[in-house]
């Protein structure tokens, strides 16, 4: 369903365990710029009535998952660390196509948010079934499901505003670029991407 070209390494887990402090502070931070971004294209396209009216529960829902992943933090006794650099976004950002019409802009802001949204679903699917903690393996499950709608409906948004064979055209050239950042990137455990 995600149509992701490169999986990630199956390394990533067992690292990840033993950094749980980091990953789920960095899963904490991605949360809250998952709701930024949603934020920042409703302030940026609010003539899109059904735009606002999609994207504004799925701020809520993010926000919601923030302080569930924080929940998750202080239950444990960790603490809430530090925002880190995302080299992985950074590197999707950079690969934004910029000019344009303003129907162009959004196509290529909902397909980026569309790409994260896919690996943080497929990274919380290998934590789900992975991790050896019972309450976050069934904490990731839900989360991948929420990240998977998401997902998609930021695809279904693309197609509404733009031409659907444009939008088909330009994902499958962001899926090629993103598993061409995935191949470069170390793998390391205290990230979530």
């Amino acid at each position: 369903m995600l149509h992701l070209k490169l999986p990630t390494d199956p390394r990533w887990v067992g690292i990840t365990e033993m950094h749980l402090e980091d990953v789920l502070t960095d899963h904490a931070y991605c949360e809250q710029k998952a709701a930024s971004s949603c934020i920042s294209l409703i302030v940026r396209f609010n003539d899109l009535e059904e735009l606002v009216d999609i994207l504004t529960p799925i701020v809520a829902e993010e926000w919601g998952h923030f302080e569930r992943v924080l929940e998750q933090i202080r239950k444990r006794g960790l603490k809430f660390g530090f925002i880190r650099k995302d080299e992985y976004v950074i590197q999707l950002t950079n690969f934004v196509l910029k000019g344009g019409s303003r129907i162009q802009q959004l196509t290529e802001q909902l397909l980026l948010n569309a790409l994260i949204e896919a690996r943080s679903c497929e990274r919380f699917k290998l934590l789900s079934t992975n991790l050896e903690d019972p309450e976050l393996k069934k904490f990731y499950y839900e989360l991948m499901i929420s990240e998977a709608g998401h997902y998609v409906t930021f695809i279904e948004l693309a197609r509404k505003y733009q031409d659907p064979d444009i939008v088909n055209k330009r994902w499958q050239e962001w899926l090629t670029f993103e598993a061409e950042v995935m191949n470069k990137l170390e793998v390391r455990g205290d990230r979530i991407h």
